[in-house]
Order: C-alpha cells, then structure tokens, then sequence
C-alpha cells in the first residue's frame, strides 16, 4: 500500500539541535516514519557537511541553502514549498513565515495544505512596523488557503474561532524526551548552586518573557538563589539585565547551555521553575518543566493557565512572584511538582501527539472548539 508523502516545512531540520518545532519535526519523524513517507526541509546553513545526510530514521532530508531564521525563513519556506508541490502530497507547514505564498500552492496545486499557526508570532514585542503587518497577513493567508489550521493551545484555539470562523485542530507539543539527571560530581563542582534549593528558568531573553519582573522579584528573595539561562548578550535588553543584577550573589545569570545533560541537570533539579513567556501558545519549555514533575509559577496569561489546566500558581506582578515565593512551602511545592507531573503524562507524550497529528493528515474530523470562561480575555487581531 502506497505511503502518503508529507513534507515538513518550516523548520531548521533533523535531528533537532534546538527549538520547539525542531524536536516537533524529530520526534513526527520517529513516531511516524514508518506509518508514512516523510520528507524534512532542513537549512544546510545549521548543518556541517558531515552532519547532512540524504536520510535520517527513514525520513527523506531536502537541504535549503538559506537560514530557516530571521528575514530568510519567507524564502526558505517557498522553498520548501515549491518542492513539496511536485513531490510531497500533503504539505504540514510550521510556522506562517512563508504563508504568503500558499495562494500559487492552491492555485497550481491540489495538495493537502495544513499549517500550525504557531504563538500569534506578531505579537511579540521585538516586532513592530512593516515587519508585524506583514506577519499579521501571513496569518491571514494561512487561515485563508489551507486545508487544515493547527493551533497548539486552547487559547489559541479559541483566538482562531473568534476572529477567523475556523475550527482549528488543537494538537499540543510532547516532553517524554526529557528526564530527571541525578548530579553527578563533574557538574556538582561546576554548579555549587546545585547542593542548594535554587529556581530555575530558561528562555530566550526577551521582554516578553517577563526576565525583568523575575529578576526585580528574586532580588529580594535571598534564601532561595535563581538560575536563569538565556542569550544576554543577542540584545541590548539582555545586556542591561545582567549589567543591573548579574553582580547579585543570589543571581546565576547563564549562557545558553545546549548539552543536554547539563541543561537538564540544572533544570531537573531545582526546587522551583518559573516560567514568564507571556506570548505565544503552549511552550515547549513549560511542558518539559511538568513532565519533570516541577512546581510551576507561571505568568498569569491564558496559556500558561490552559497548558497548566489552571492548577499552577501565578504572577503578573514582581510583588505577585515575591508573595508566592515567601508564601509557598516545600510541601506545597511537593504537591504542585505531583499534579503538573500528572497532567503532562496524561497529555503531553510525543506518541499521543503524533497520533492526532496523524488523524489530521489522514482527514479526520476537526475537534470541537472549546469554550473558555467568559472570565478570560480574548485576543484580538492588531490593526
């Protein structure tokens, strides 16, 4: 029986070196290869010649000479898609960067078109101008001209039914790919921090993930350090953060760490983990932190409260973080840790996940939209 042949657009490639969507397209790739014919488009500008290989787990690799970030990822994804149209027949395009060009796939093609719309990307706050609107449209023609839209958060979900008039296939991300690390003496050394009960955070550094609240907050807060890591230097904001509090001595203020062990023994064993993005959908991030069984403090928007089944606790405010810092006990934390642990097992496993993505490429009916408290704010397009 023949494979159906999907493409996966949108992203740097596989296997995942970082990101959200990466691991998403690595992890399809291992739970789905062998169901269907799948084929990555990956950056040839992230891998080294070594590293490029034609295939990977079964899946065919298609390399794009351009960087899948930034300006470049409207042409890398045309790319992608041009390619797709003559040899993929369902195109799963991550991301709506390159939206703007699903109008010629419909009009020269009969291909299967399903896009994730991501986090509402022109909603953070490194966009403005030209560069917002024309993300705003590239949404826009996403919802017009495809098949079938995914939205990763209920939030989300409900943000696409009210502005829209489309039912969107709410599909979330997985976490089963991490787990606990005891420390071992190598990193017990390097991190002294670790023989200590410390918070945690990890995130790019941007004013939307809220560093500046948490930082203001944990200045005060002296018997419990904070460990954050982050690009500080890829802007001025960051710089200006580790220039006012990086010389505190309850402050770990740390560079990207993408060895996975390492990263995961700080994460894993921390006594709390706070979580400040404010935009986007479900983030990868926070899953991971629940399915390490951690205490969630969450900045207190919609998404966070749908992914956490609003059973975390919350802050908007440094004095909201401070309260529930000098409030909350070991115990209570204990809890909190059992109840995010249990609510990722039930719902943020990667064979479950690529399971419903499998029912959307294969045609199965859309999900009912779900109906959130009247209580919430909804989210507006922008003008």
């Amino acid at each position: 029986m023949r494979k159906t042949k999907v493409g996966i657009i949108g992203t740097v490639g596989v296997p995942a070196k970082y990101g959200g969507f990466e691991t998403l397209a690595h992890q399809l790739v291992e739970n789905l290869g062998e169901q269907m014919d799948l084929t990555v488009y990956s950056s040839s500008k992230s891998y080294s010649k070594e590293e490029r290989v034609k295939s990977w787990k079964g899946a065919a690799i298609k390399y794009i000479p351009l960087k899948a970030n930034g300006v470049q990822s409207i042409p890398y994804d045309i790319l992608s898609m041009l390619h797709a149209m003559i040899f993929c027949d369902v195109l799963l395009i991550l991301g709506v960067s390159g939206c703007i060009f699903l109008p010629f796939v419909k009009l020269f093609s009969t291909k299967k078109v399903i896009v994730n719309v991501d986090g509402l990307e022109w909603r953070r706050a490194k966009w403005d101008g030209w560069i917002k609107k024309f993300l705003i449209f590239s949404e826009q023609m996403a919802v017009k001209f495809s098949d079938e839209i995914i939205t990763d958060n209920a939030g989300l979900q409900d943000y696409v039914a009210k502005n829209y008039g489309i039912e969107s296939q709410l599909i979330e991300y997985g976490a089963d790919h991490v787990a606990p690390v005891k420390i071992q003496p190598f990193y017990a050394e390097k991190y002294p921090f670790l023989s200590k009960s410390y918070a945690f955070k990890v995130c790019r550094i941007e004013p939307e993930n809220n560093i500046h609240v948490v930082l203001e907050a944990f200045k005060a807060v002296k018997n419990r350090p904070l460990v954050l890591v982050g690009n500080w230097s890829h802007s001025q904001y960051g710089k200006d953060l580790v220039a006012q509090y990086g010389h505190l001595s309850n402050m770990y203020l740390l560079d990207p760490i993408y060895e996975p062990t390492e990263l995961n023994t700080l994460r894993s064993n921390c006594s709390v983990y706070i979580h400040g993005h404010s935009a986007g959908g479900t983030n990868p991030s926070l899953v991971e932190a629940m399915y390490l069984g951690l205490p969630i403090i969450a900045f207190d928007v919609i998404y966070n409260q749908v992914t956490t089944e609003f059973k975390g606790v919350y802050f908007k405010t440094k004095e909201d973080l401070l309260g529930s810092l000098s409030s909350i006990n070991d115990t209570t934390l204990k809890a909190l840790g059992t109840t995010m642990k249990s609510i990722a097992d039930r719902r943020y496993t990667w064979s479950f996940i690529s399971a419903k993505y499998a029912n959307v490429i294969a045609g199965k009916s859309p999900q009912t939209v779900p109906t959130l408290s009247p209580k919430v704010p909804q989210i507006q397009v922008a003008n």
